[in-house]
């Protein structure tokens, strides 16, 4: 994925630039995966070492895309598709996470953007799909915003605050393209 600018909002320094997540980006990327908000609203466990988070990387996401946004040089976001087995190649698992300040000026819709793009043109996805808390109504706003509608619901999902949580399985769906003759 090539690295773009993406103009949100009037009121804000708002360049944000959306580019490949690096290896030299994991001590940022831990930041963030610990700030009080990430730990609320995704279903990452918080306060793992940049170490720790290159090894996930690595092991887990490295045959995935990887973005991070960029403010000023400064990470303020990250997000993922998880390329699934080859039986469900058209599929990809989306994760996603903004910095707790930086909340409300358009880093979620430019991570969104750039990975759908890239689903769609670049890779031929047909399918990514995700899990998020029921309560997080910014987040489900969002992911309708490009297209993904509810699936189903879990009961008692995840451990939050102590508490079993809820949760909505969305997904985006594109229809497949028709085939072609000879």
């Amino acid at each position: 994925m090539k690295e773009e600018t993406v103009q949100h909002g009037a009121m804000f320094d708002n360049r944000i630039t959306i580019r490949a997540l690096e290896s030299s980006d994991m001590d940022a990327f831990a930041d963030i995966m610990s700030l009080p908000g990430v730990r609320r609203g995704t279903l990452s466990v918080g306060y793992r070492s940049a170490e720790q988070l290159k090894t996930w990387y690595e092991q887990r996401l490295k045959d995935g895309v990887n973005v991070c946004a960029t403010i000023g040089g400064q990470m303020v976001g990250h997000a993922s598709l998880e390329l699934q087995r080859p039986s469900r190649a058209h599929c990809a698992h989306l994760g996603l996470a903004v910095h707790d300040a930086y909340h409300g000026r358009g880093v979620g819709s430019a991570l969104l953007e750039g990975l759908t793009d890239c689903a769609d043109a670049s890779l031929g996805l047909r399918r990514i799909d995700l899990t998020v808390f029921l309560d997080n109504a910014p987040a489900i706003a969002l992911y309708r915003k490009f297209g993904f509608v509810e699936e189903g619901r879990s009961r008692g999902f995840a451990m939050r605050d102590g508490i079993l949580a809820d949760v909505l399985h969305m997904a985006r769906l594109v229809d497949a393209p028709r085939l072609q003759s000879i």
